[in-house]
C-alpha cells in the first residue's frame, strides 16, 4: 500500500475551506501534526508554484518540507512534496449537505517509505484535520 485515504466532513463550506488552505497565515495555524507549529519561507500559491516551510516538531526539531502546486481549484488542490519523503497529496471538497467532505489522499511513490512511516502518517493526516476543523470554527482571519 502506497497511499493513505482520509475524508471528514467539516460544518464550514468548501470556498471557506479553500480559503483555509489558500491564505498562508491560516495555513502555517492548521498544517502539520498536534503539536508542531509551522514557519513559512516561500508561498506561491498557484499551478507551478513552490511551498517552503519548516515545520517544528514538539520535541523541538525542524523538519524542512518543500512542495511543488500541480493543480488549484476551488473543489481540489493537488501538491507534490519534492523532498524526502517523496508523494502527492490531494485534497479535494466536496458541499456535503451544510458542510464540506474533505478528501485526502497522500500517495508515496515508494511502497517501502509508505509502509515505514504509516503509523506515523495516519494518525498525523487526522490530526491535520483536526487542526484544519479547529481553524475553520474559530472564524479566525489571518495574523
Amino acid at each position: 500500500m502506497t497511499s493513505f485515504h482520509h475524508q471528514r466532513l467539516i460544518p464550514a463550506t468548501p470556498a471557506q475551506v479553500f480559503a483555509a488552505i489558500a491564505d498562508p497565515a491560516r495555513l502555517a495555524r492548521w498544517w502539520g501534526p498536534a503539536g508542531f507549529r509551522n514557519s513559512f519561507q516561500h508561498f506561491d500559491f498557484r499551478v507551478g508554484g513552490r511551498w517552503q516551510f519548516t515545520m517544528h516538531g514538539p520535541d523541538g526539531r525542524d523538519y524542512p518540507n518543500e512542495s511543488a502546486f500541480l493543480h488549484i481549484a476551488p473543489d481540489l488542490v493537488k501538491l507534490r512534496h519534492v523532498c524526502a519523503p517523496l508523494f502527492e497529496l490531494s485534497i479535494g471538497l466536496q458541499p456535503q449537505g451544510q458542510g464540506t467532505l474533505v478528501d485526502w489522499l497522500q500517495v508515496f511513490d515508494d511502497p517501502q517509505v509508505a509502509t515505514a512511516v504509516r503509523a506515523i502518517v495516519e494518525p498525523a493526516n487526522e490530526q491535520n484535520l483536526d487542526r484544519l476543523a479547529a481553524e475553520l470554527a474559530s472564524g479566525a482571519e489571518p495574523a
